[in-house]
């Protein structure tokens, strides 16, 4: 068995192995040789800690954490503070993507206790799983004002052993305000009035000299750009439009945007969006695919266009599983330090591309300087690509012509692409998700939809297949993670919500009737083992979940939005395919339920924002009846998808196949009845419960829509 390695491509030291040797996850197998006696997260290591009389030390982190590497290389190696921690600690390692659950929790204590957050986290805490120390990252000395690892360590067990009953009584109210915590007041109904709320305190934070929202660090936040694509769509409002393509551009041209071989890190360190923090994220692929496919339906916009297109293309090549579906994330590091697989100086420009082709390449792109990551001893004036102005603008207004622009730069950029192929590329974190694999597939089916390429569709469909066949449970739930052919740990709501939605996108792009029977399925799941019978809204794990030291419910929209906010929006169209009014009741409990705590903070839930305005504004369902071959739509419906109507659902109901239509009248009553006229698709436009007379042409049906959005 060949040595293990760490995403930096250094060798492990050759300690005996500890009991993460026999996980799956690419997280704790990192941490598999460490000098640390490492638990995985069990009933076996709380024994322990209960039989021995000793505190519990947690981290939690992920294989593509550039801090987690850094913390393991110097305390988790370093003998002699495993030996601290061997002695006087029971050590759990847990990965925040297999457990989403255990993090959440820990990191809302963190939070709490020191008004922060991030990965490495560290927490201290009884046997009985109660916190009483929370932190991030350490140093293995006490340096620049932070407490180093052994120090915190020597002081923790002085306590322990000396003032106990003082901290186990924090330990009792940290663990009390953590369930009030989850303590959800109703505001009564939510309505439009949310949103509009929601959007006014966006205007407050936008930053209206580089795009985005607040200060550094800077990330990327789709749920709230697709928002205001929404509002717009709703209200004309030209501000909220405005927002939105500022900060689509900006993210574009910056230097979290992989100019070279497309995708998005994860976020900027700077307020400039030109340094990133250079892991490259699944669920950030696939939000960002969606944010700039509806932009560019919404505006015609060709760079957003093809900025959605290089991210599929990122996906497709780089982050997909031999079985087909899409794998978690691509590390930040490299063998040369953090992000050097992705810099470059201008003599390697020069070197690849010669002196003509360097020189467009520099009138294209700007070097952000980025010496103060390199290692010490290494090669230095490396940096950053990113795109100031836009540069096929100023091309043309240089005489030349977009055509030849695009071809020349494309050139360029393929160069680039095959001489840094020759780089050590970081690792990959090759677990699959189920939830990173819902919003990929949602992503993926939109896309399809929009450009009419079916390569994206087959895609989205194969990882689909995956999921159905290789992470179901035995009682019809959904298993969380797969990986080298093992299906484990129970689904989460995240898990739901989002395959839910992605079986939903499947339907509503292939109108295939077992997508539509699977996605209700799995919702009588989600909906019997996590809803709240007393309040309302999902809990984040089901009914016969692990305890932990509160049930919670997720409804914070951040980078990826909430499970609730997700589900709200399920429901909605749910409720528009079948007709069946269960679905809109039960998302009226479910809005209403979170409406206290959206009315305090309504732009910390744009997610949650886009799926009320699906509720309490009009929604419309578009039937398009008629007959043809099964593998072809009505143009109607391709000009349809050509159009960004968000509230809009459009449905194709095929009369030609006795058992198609009998199957879908089965799972969708509201589409009895709708027949063509004459050999012509006919669209019957149905909102609030009534339906127009039919229309046959298109350019009536349009006007119609605009009419209703």
């Amino acid at each position: 068995m060949p040595p293990a390695q760490y995403p930096d491509h250094r060798t492990i030291p050759a300690a005996p192995p500890n009991r993460l040797v026999r996980e799956k996850s690419p997280y704790l197998l990192q941490h598999a040789y460490n000098s640390v006696n490492w638990y995985p997260w069990g009933e076996e290591a709380f024994s322990r800690a209960g039989r021995e009389d000793k505190p519990v030390f947690l981290s939690i982190g992920y294989a593509t954490c550039h801090w987690c590497h850094v913390m393991a290389h110097e305390s988790f190696e370093d003998p002699g503070i495993a030996a601290i921690l061997n002695r006087d600690f029971v050590c759990i390692k847990v990965d925040r993507e297999e457990r989403p659950d255990i993090d959440s929790v820990y990191m809302g204590v963190c939070q709490m206790m020191t008004g922060q957050g991030g990965w490495p986290l560290t927490i201290i805490m009884t046997p009985e799983k109660k916190p009483f120390f929370a932190g991030t990252y350490f140093p293995p000395e006490t340096r620049f004002g932070m407490n180093g690892l052994p120090a915190v360590l020597a002081r923790i067990t002085r306590l322990w052993k000396e003032q106990r009953e003082a901290l186990l009584a924090s330990a009792n109210e940290i663990s009390d305000a953590v369930v009030l915590q989850q303590d959800f007041h109703s505001f009564g109904d939510a309505d439009a009035s949310f949103i509009t709320a929601g959007y006014n305190a966006l205007t407050a934070v936008f930053d209206p000299v580089n795009g985005g929202f607040g200060r550094a660090p800077k990330f990327p936040s789709p749920p709230t750009l697709l928002f205001l694509l929404r509002y717009y769509a709703r209200t004309k409002d030209r501000n909220a439009l405005r927002m939105a393509e500022q900060t689509l551009d900006a993210m574009r041209g910056s230097g979290i945007y992989d100019h070279v071989g497309g995708g998005f890190h994860r976020y900027s360190v700077d307020q400039n969006w030109r340094i990133p923090h250079f892991e490259k994220m699944l669920y950030d692929q696939a939000l960002l695919c969606m944010t700039y496919t509806e932009a560019a339906l919404l505006t015609g916009n060709k760079s957003w266009r093809r900025t959605a297109e290089e991210i599929i293309t990122y996906i497709l090549r780089d982050l997909t599983c031999p079985e087909g579906a899409f794998i978690t994330a691509e590390d930040a590091d490299s063998p040369g330090g953090e992000g050097v697989f992705y810099l470059w100086k201008n003599d390697e420009i020069e070197a690849v591309l010669g002196k003509p082709d360097a020189l467009f390449a520099m009138q294209v792109f700007a070097i952000s300087p980025y010496e103060d990551r390199i290692p010490p001893g290494q090669d230095s004036g490396a940096g950053v690509l990113y795109c100031p102005g836009k540069p096929e603008k100023q091309a043309c207004a240089k005489g030349i012509p977009e055509q030849e622009f695009a071809r020349r730069f494309e050139s360029v950029r393929s160069r680039l692409f095959e001489a840094r192929l020759k780089r050590e590329r970081p690792s990959r974190d090759g677990k699959v998700l189920a939830d990173g694999n819902g919003l990929c597939i949602a992503a993926l089916a939109i896309a399809s939809r929009a450009s009419g390429d079916a390569r994206y569709l087959a895609a989205a469909d194969r990882a689909m297949d995956l999921l159905l066949t290789r992470m179901r449970m035995a009682d019809g739930g959904l298993f969380h993670r797969y990986r080298d052919g093992e299906a484990a740990i129970p689904g989460f709501a995240d898990d739901y919500a989002f395959v839910i939605r992605a079986l939903l996108e499947l339907y509503l792009s292939t109108f295939n009737p077992s997508r539509l029977s699977e996605a209700l399925g799995l919702h009588r799941y989600f909906q019997n083992h996590f809803w709240d019978e007393t309040s309302g809204g999902f809990f984040s794990t089901a009914d016969n979940a692990e305890h932990l030291l509160v049930r919670k419910k997720e409804l914070y929209d951040g980078v990826v939005p909430s499970s609730n906010s997700m589900a709200l929006g399920n429901l909605v169209i749910l409720s528009l395919l079948t007709g069946d009014p269960h679905y809109e009741k039960t998302a009226s409990e479910l809005a209403r339920a979170f409406s206290g705590a959206v009315s305090v903070a309504p732009s910390a839930y744009t997610g949650f924002l886009s799926s009320l305005d699906l509720l309490v504004n009009p929604s419309t369902l578009v039937a398009v009846a008629g007959s043809g071959p099964e593998q072809t739509l009505p143009p109607m419906i391709r000009d349809l998808w050509g159009h960004y109507f968000p509230s809009v659902t459009i449905l194709w109901c095929r009369n030609d196949d006795p058992a198609l239509v009998r199957t879908r009248e089965e799972l969708m009553p509201v589409t009895r009845g709708l027949v063509a006229i004459g050999e012509k698709p006919a669209a019957y436009v149905c909102s609030g419960r009534r339906c127009s007379l039919p229309v046959t042409d298109t350019e009536k049906l349009l006007e119609l829509l605009r009419g209703n959005s």
